[in-house]
């Protein structure tokens, strides 16, 4: 293999990737590693005053880009989502469903409410949205779907459960998707980030985020540019034989466990 030819696999000029929750954190760097590979990105976010900004920070990066206002736990603003994607772009070529919320309720003590707001964010979002994205990830050459997950999918979470539930639901729904889709060529994947240092982590105490970062085999935090080189290996052409996996990103902190 050329070196224009490795180049080649991880070229993302002209695609149309949509991220979840995308103007702050995770999803931030994975808009601008989208961008910077020369995709044409679509943010989306609940809060109409973030996609502006992260739209305007984008294009400022010589990207094309728009900021679409989305709250994921809703069906008809997932529709529309995919509306004014195709809309702007007329395709619609990855989908990373990145959105989630950390609610937190301990086990024994959940609300309903509660229950279902985590749930219809964490998991209906990202299934729902995939399924709305469907009929035009049948129509790209170079379908992709990138499930974000959490290292809570796989071990017990202390305080968090809701959230681990949903992420390890979605771990499941991976898989299937991934069976079901593969007849039309549409690959389906996870990624598993660890402690990435991003506001919500900023959010707990300095002694929660170091003990954070202290249980990770490489004891630091992730910066969340880190997450995108793995994103961009499930969503590229590098990937092109990957569907159904799962790439744990988190600093070994899965097997210090």
């Amino acid at each position: 293999m050329d070196r224009e030819k490795l180049q080649s696999l991880f070229d993302m000029t002209g695609r149309v990737v949509v991220v979840t929750g995308g103007t702050r954190g995770i999803g931030r760097a994975l808009a601008e590693g989208y961008v910077s590979a020369g995709a044409r990105v679509v943010v989306a976010s609940r809060k109409a005053e973030a996609c502006r900004e992260a739209e305007t920070h984008l294009r400022a990066l010589g990207g094309q880009a728009i900021g679409v206002p989305t709250h994921t736990g809703r069906l008809d603003d997932l529709a529309e989502l995919v509306r004014r994607t195709v809309e702007e772009f007329g395709a619609l070529d990855v989908l990373v469903n990145n959105a989630a919320t950390a609610l937190a309720q301990p086990v024994g003590a959940y609300t309903a409410d509660a229950w279902e707001k985590s749930l219809e964010v964490n998991l209906r979002g990202p299934v729902f949205l995939t399924q709305e994205a469907l009929p035009h990830l049948k129509c790209s050459p170079h379908a992709a779907v990138l499930n974000v997950l959490s290292g809570g999918a796989f071990m017990y979470s202390a305080g968090v459960s809701m959230y681990a539930a949903g992420k390890a639901a979605l771990l499941a729904h991976t898989r299937s998707a991934a069976a079901e889709y593969a007849q039309y060529g549409i690959r389906v994947n996870a990624l598993a980030p660890g402690t990435v240092d991003t506001d919500m982590v900023r959010a707990n105490s300095e002694d929660r985020v170091a003990a954070m970062a202290e249980i990770m085999l490489l004891k630091r935090m992730a910066h969340p540019d880190e997450m995108f080189g793995p994103a961009l290996l499930l969503t590229s052409d590098a990937g092109s034989f990957i569907t159904g996996a799962v790439l744990v990103a988190d600093g070994g902190m899965v097997v210090a466990r």
